[in-house]
């Protein structure tokens, strides 16, 4: 049976709490503020919409029968924030910021159900396919960064960059 937006409230609220989400982080239900923070609402189909609009534009609608895939996509953003601020608070300048963020994105999603944390696992992986952790990354903007302000050209200065910290 559907759940009316009160019930998923609710439930999320719970959720929020087992990870220590802060609160605005989570969205809004059946009344969108319009600042791209995701809107919950169930239509006259019964149907799960996760809506993302910002001054009066929709950017994102998903739809879905299941509630436990409206949970996930909820729980998967608002983990994914914290796991920003987490890695920021701990970043490590010879580590690609993806390897502490992926982690503690899928350790958080572990906490509410495992099988979000290893959908979340598998997400990683497809980006990884495309895009491999780079460790030197940050050392190279930082160098290409002092680079610049001598004055080099662009194509110098990634020549030095990447001799220096090779990816």
């Amino acid at each position: 049976m559907t759940k009316t937006v009160t019930e998923i409230e609710k439930i999320v609220n719970q959720l929020a709490k087992k990870i220590n989400a802060p609160s605005y982080l989570l969205p809004t239900f059946s009344s969108p503020i319009g600042d791209a923070t995701p809107n919950i609402e169930v239509d006259n189909l019964g149907l799960y919409n996760y809506v993302i609009s910002e001054r009066g534009n929709e950017y994102e609608r998903k739809l879905t029968s299941d509630l436990n895939d409206l949970l996930y996509w909820i729980f998967s953003s608002v983990t994914f924030s914290m796991a920003c601020d987490y890695e920021l608070k701990n970043r490590i300048e010879e580590k690609d910021y993806r390897r502490i963020m992926f982690a503690k994105q899928e350790e958080l999603l572990g906490i509410l159900d495992k099988k979000w944390e290893e959908k979340e696992r598998k997400e990683h992986q497809s980006i990884l396919v495309d895009s491999p952790f780079d460790d030197l990354a940050g050392l190279r903007a930082t160098y290409c960064g002092e680079l610049r302000a001598k004055g080099l050209s662009e194509s110098e200065i990634n020549k030095l960059a990447y001799e220096k910290y090779p990816k």
